[in-house]
């Protein structure tokens, strides 16, 4: 399995994450002006049987202030990935959601926006994974990896691309001050042909 460390206080992820020190949205402005709708084109190289591709929507309703990042940084740090999905799954409201065409969506609990200095965009986002009923019967090994991590680059134009971890184990290592990801297939999910919307 690959592991992705990141220096950063939790920029959970340069691949994918929880922004860390980026100059993001602001704590007294955490709403987007209207729903910031993307469309990508999903490639996941490392799925059973071979490449696997479709469609996804990745809606933004809000941008999380720095205290809910803040609180996010401090329940992984002190009491582990447990108390960190916890958290997570308290977001009320939630930051928007992520759906296939196939699914009714999963909701995004934490989402930052960062401005780049040519005038596009990078947007991080994660929450907790969807599990199905086999896992949660069986508990594989599969079950241990909770999160869901996403980063998507956005150019001028509204157009780029990202990279998805649907399936990621998170540890906090105090000593190097670093988010350790590990993801669970042998690489991330590739967003391609990511699209701003209406």
């Amino acid at each position: 399995m690959k592991r992705y460390r990141r220096v950063g206080r939790i920029g959970m992820v340069g691949l994918l994450a929880v922004a860390a020190s980026a100059a993001v949205a602001r704590a007294d402005a955490p709403s987007v002006a209207s729903p910031l709708r993307l469309n990508a084109f999903a490639v996941d190289l490392a799925g059973p049987g071979g490449t696997r591709t479709a469609p996804l929507d990745i809606v933004i309703d809000r941008w999380s202030t720095d205290a809910e990042r803040d609180a996010l940084i401090a329940a992984l740090a002190d009491k582990g990935s447990d108390a960190l999905l916890g958290a997570m799954q308290k977001v009320n409201p939630s930051a928007g959601y992520i759906r296939t065409a196939t699914s009714l969506g999963w909701p995004i609990q934490y989402a930052r926006e960062e401005t780049r200095p040519d005038g596009g965009r990078r947007i991080v986002f994660a929450t907790d994974r969807p599990l199905g009923f086999y896992e949660r019967l069986q508990h594989p090994r599969s079950a241990d990896y909770e999160f869901m991590l996403g980063e998507i680059r956005l150019g001028s134009d509204g157009k780029g691309e990202g990279r998805l971890v649907p399936a990621a184990k998170l540890t906090f290592d105090k000593d190097a001050n670093t988010l350790e990801i590990e993801n669970y297939a042998l690489e991330p999910v590739r967003l391609t042909h990511v699209e701003t919307s209406r």
